[in-house]
């Protein structure tokens, strides 16, 4: 029950942040975000309709669908983000609160930051506050593209309607706030400290194995690999590290083996005991 409630917490807290910087920089500058919000925003300027309510109003046949298709829970963490944000944006509007800036590069890339840890918050606890990402989810399960391409090709009408609504100039300033927010927002899901995943081909797999566990305290899973070309069997390691633990590996890499071949990939989300042992320790 705690665990549930500190979700809800969350949620609520991503939604005042979505709002402030939508209220407080996005707004007074006539810059907006893609999908649903920006939709809103561009709305809230021809009619003069309350944005928070313009949000609330869209999202319900994409919130519908969420319920069908992602679940209870999506829809109910969903629910409570979206009027988080409109509760607190007809709050904040009503008070008159003065923009903390009126430059609108400054609004671009502060507002597109607090926006993308806002609604980061609200995905990372079960929720969603854009309609248009529900709807791609449901969408690449019946077409070849994914939930990224989706998104993008609605964003793009979404931003040409900007261009002639709020110029172009402007229009420029909401995709940066665009790419901004969706930074932030993948920093937030996945977290700050990410998470790299190392494939190691070398004869001197025993040396390896030993120096990159006694040096960096990782676990290391030893993969049996047959060459495509010369069909020679061998050993291939994988080791997951923290990203500020590359440098560590590389060196731990060539002292033991120069002619070592090995990629780094990016993992969005590592765990088990293994991966901790170090801190454990």
């Amino acid at each position: 029950m705690v665990y549930f409630s500190l979700r809800w917490l969350f949620v609520v807290i991503g939604a005042i942040i979505a709002a402030v910087a939508i209220e407080l920089f996005l707004l007074p500058n006539h810059i907006i975000d893609g999908g649903i919000i920006g939709i809103s925003l561009i709305l809230n300027r021809l009619s003069a309709i309350n944005f928070g309510l313009l949000v609330f109003i869209i999202n319900l046949p994409f919130l519908y669908i969420g319920y069908k298709h992602l679940g209870k829970g999506f829809f109910i963490y969903s629910l409570l983000g979206i009027v988080g944000l409109a509760v607190t944006e007809a709050i904040l509007h009503q008070f008159h609160f003065a923009p903390i800036t009126d430059t609108p590069l400054l609004a671009t890339i502060f507002g597109g930051l607090l926006l993308g840890i806002g609604v980061g918050i609200v995905i990372r606890n079960g929720g969603a506050m854009d309609g248009t990402e529900i709807l791609s989810l449901i969408l690449t399960k019946r077409l070849p593209f994914t939930v990224g391409e989706c998104v993008l090709v609605f964003n793009l009408f979404v931003f040409a309607w900007a261009a002639f609504v709020f110029g172009i100039e402007n229009a420029m300033y909401s995709v940066l706030t665009y790419y901004v927010a969706a930074k932030a927002i993948d920093t937030v899901v996945e977290g700050l400290d990410a998470t790299k995943a190392v494939m190691i081909v070398s004869s001197h797999y025993e040396e390896l194995t030993t120096i990159i566990t006694q040096r960096l305290g990782k676990g290391v899973t030893r993969l049996k690999a047959q060459g495509g070309y010369e069909g020679d069997k061998k050993d291939v390691l994988y080791v997951v590290v923290k990203r500020m633990e590359v440098i560590q590996l590389k060196k731990a890499i060539y002292e033991v083996d120069k002619h070592a071949f090995f990629t780094i990939i990016d993992a969005h989300e590592s765990r088990g005991s293994t991966f901790k042992q170090k801190e454990d320790h």
